[in-house]
């Protein structure tokens, strides 16, 4: 014989699983967003540390989602020291950029390998759009390191590290008072962010 559940049963039976429903949702909605860049070398995955450098973060997504990074290179290959890119396309020529933000370089997170940091000019807080992995540990670009500034770690490559070590092996060369510049281009073609059943675990 089936027996019959009460409502009140029932309705809190309802309450413990939309519970759990919510629970499961905040913790899927607390992934750190990851960003996909697919290059003329390969696709690099990038996990953003949204926790340490959430003004970081909120300022590389607002380029990513505005399409800026599509066509640009990068511009600035050391082996044994770190790949930039993020502010010139394969002419060399820029894009206008958003406002500076605020240096978050002492959240605690490290350059060190794989990691990925803001590139800025002398002031901490001059950070704009183009970023940098290193590709070596760089201990020495941490805060208070570097005239007191550091340089803010917002995330880290967890997909492609093979294409960031094609890309630092690249020959480079001196072009328009730039040094360290690919020889041959190597173009981000696109930079989206990663859907959630996409996502590298």
């Amino acid at each position: 014989m089936l027996m019959m559940k009460s409502p009140a049963r029932l309705a809190a039976r309802c309450s413990m699983a939309l519970a759990a429903l919510a629970l499961s949702a905040a913790a899927f909605a607390a992934d750190d967003p990851q960003v996909s860049l697919k290059t003329t070398m390969g696709e690099i995955v990038l996990e953003l540390d949204q926790e340490k450098a959430p003004g970081t973060v909120a300022n590389f997504l607002q380029y990513v989602k505005a399409g800026f990074y599509k066509g640009l290179i990068f511009h600035r290959v050391i082996d044994g020291f770190m790949i930039q890119t993020g502010g010139m396309d394969a002419k060399l020529n820029g894009r206008a950029v958003r406002k500076p933000i605020k240096s978050e370089a002492q959240n605690g997170l490290s350059n060190v390998k794989y990691s990925v940091a803001m590139a800025r000019e002398d002031h901490p807080d001059s950070a704009t759009s183009q970023f940098f992995i290193n590709v070596v540990d760089n201990a020495g670009l941490d805060y208070p390191n570097m005239n007191g500034g550091g340089y803010t770690v917002f995330g880290r490559v967890v997909k492609g590290q093979e294409v960031v070590d094609k890309i630092k092996g690249v020959l480079v060369d001196d072009v328009r008072g730039m040094e360290n510049v690919p020889v041959t281009p190597v173009v981000i073609q696109s930079a989206t962010v990663v859907k959630a059943d996409k996502r590298v675990k």
